[in-house]
């Protein structure tokens, strides 16, 4: 199976693109945040979901690690195909998507091109606990000059005696409130004040 594909991008579609690897063009599915991202001529690494059926090879093709997650977890869905999770991936970034289902923003799910509020609402309630947690962790899941407070927050709390699902959703209210560039104790305190409401 392939994981990665690193060479020159030959030519970007609607929904995909065309990367040279050592003279092999492959075609690669991709949602459209991926492919804001690159530009015929320059070098790409995609991390890449391979998926074989009696018709065909597809590949399909995300900027980091997280995002091939999130498309993988997507599908887990009833009635969530490729197609739809590319859409959702499209519409929201992996940030935005784990916010979006910490706060139960059924709106912001809503907003991706064939989803509808049934959907949006299976969506919401099927990957309420499955969702990554270190929605904040270093390396390629942590977005460029994205802070650590949050992972460091949502650490805190789960020593307090927080269930990881629920740290991360008093996490994700808190850095809405307070922005994402809170610092920790702070958006340690807004968390708790939540609970005590």
């Amino acid at each position: 199976m392939i994981g990665k594909l690193t060479g020159t991008v030959d030519m970007v579609g609607e929904d995909h693109v065309i990367l040279d690897v050592g003279g092999v063009g492959y075609l690669v599915h991709c949602p459209g945040s991926s492919l804001a991202r690159l530009k015929p001529g320059e070098r790409a690494a995609l991390m890449i979901e391979t998926r074989l059926t009696e018709e065909s090879i597809r590949l399909y093709g995300f900027a980091t690690a997280q995002e091939r997650e999130w498309f993988r977890l997507l599908q887990t869905v009833q009635n969530v195909g490729a197609r739809v999770a590319l859409s959702v991936l499209s519409t929201l970034s992996p940030q935005e998507l784990h916010t979006a289902i910490a706060l139960s923003d059924k709106a912001a799910i809503g907003r991706a091109q064939g989803i509808g509020p049934k959907l949006a609402t299976r969506i919401l309630s099927e990957l309420k606990d499955k969702a990554p947690a270190p929605i904040f962790a270093g390396g390629s899941a942590k977005p460029e000059g994205a802070p650590a407070s949050g992972a460091d927050a949502q650490a805190a709390l789960t020593k307090l005696g927080y269930a990881p699902a629920q740290a991360a959703d008093l996490v994700a209210r808190a850095l809405k409130t307070l922005g994402a560039d809170a610092p920790v104790d702070a958006i340690i305190r807004e968390a708790l004040k939540a609970m005590a409401r």
